[in-house]
């Protein structure tokens, strides 16, 4: 007698869909490093000459553990997208050939790409990150708004970090070798006059000011203006009012004509009346 088979089998219990297959991960080439230039739109400008030099030395003891991300240029040649610190390093570690992935993208893939990683590894100074921002806007057209979607952060975030490129060229310098912060040049963009933004910039730096002092120098120097335009605002004849105010006990005012002028005196009821007559009679 033929024995029954129990449950349904193994293939009555396994999925028969097949399972979706896994990505491709990217092919690791290994370039000369002669055959890769930097990249023409890589927003970070300084390098530290030291972690260079302890990057290099880290690579001639372990290896490149990321491979850089580079794009065609032709004739055998490739730019960097990302990874210009770690090909400088490579290239002072005496390194003939260094990891990379190739990938075809457009110029503004280009920028946005070495942005982003730049961005996450939070290697970009605020001057370099505005730099940056203006690039985009002006080469390729795009708006803060689309700016924010694509590096992950809020419109206003993007509008304040390019509003630092209205200060004056030396106060940038301060933030970028960062002797200001991003709180101070807030502050110091509130101010008009370049002039004054200078002075200011200097002094918190002379200083070592905070940001809630430098923001008590700002309003002390807009009280102080507002104090200057209100008396050169005043007229020769302000004083005598003053004085005639004093001596009344009301109001006094004094308007020139273009022969002479004349002298108001006002009162708001009778007995305010005689008692203004009895001073300037006794």
């Amino acid at each position: 007698m033929e024995k029954k088979a129990l449950g349904r089998g193994l293939d009555a219990l396994l999925p028969t869909t097949k399972p979706a297959p896994m990505p491709e991960l990217p092919e690791v080439q290994h370039l000369r490093i002669d055959a890769i230039v930097p990249n023409r739109y890589q927003p970070r400008q300084t390098f530290s000459p030291q972690e260079l030099a302890e990057l290099a030395a880290s690579l001639k003891q372990s290896g490149l553990l990321q491979p850089v991300l580079v794009r065609r240029k032709g004739d055998g040649m490739y730019e960097l997208i990302s990874g210009e610190r770690r090909w400088r390093a490579a290239r002072e570690a005496g390194m003939e050939t260094i990891q990379a992935v190739v990938r075809n993208c457009s110029d503004e893939e280009s920028i946005l790409l070495a942005l982003v990683e730049n961005l996450q590894r939070e290697d970009l100074n605020p001057m370099e990150m505005a730099r940056a921002y203006q690039r985009m806007m002006n080469e390729f057209g795009l708006t803060q708004d689309i700016i924010a979607q694509r590096v992950g952060c809020e419109r206003s975030s993007v509008a304040n970090v390019v509003r630092l490129l209205n200060l004056p060229l030396d106060v940038q310098q301060l933030i970028e070798t960062n002797q200001l912060s991003t709180g101070h040049a807030k502050v110091i963009l509130g101010i008009s006059s370049p002039g004054e933004q200078q002075r200011v910039a200097q002094l918190v730096v002379s200083k070592n000011l905070s940001v809630r002092e430098t923001e008590r120098i700002l309003e002390a120097t807009v009280i102080t203006r507002k104090r200057s335009t209100k008396e050169l605002r005043r007229s020769p004849l302000s004083d005598v009012e003053e004085r005639l105010q004093k001596r009344l006990g009301t109001k006094v005012t004094i308007l020139n004509g273009r022969r002479g002028g004349k002298v108001v005196i006002h009162y708001f009821s009778p007995a305010e009346l005689d008692g203004i007559l009895e001073n300037l009679l006794q």
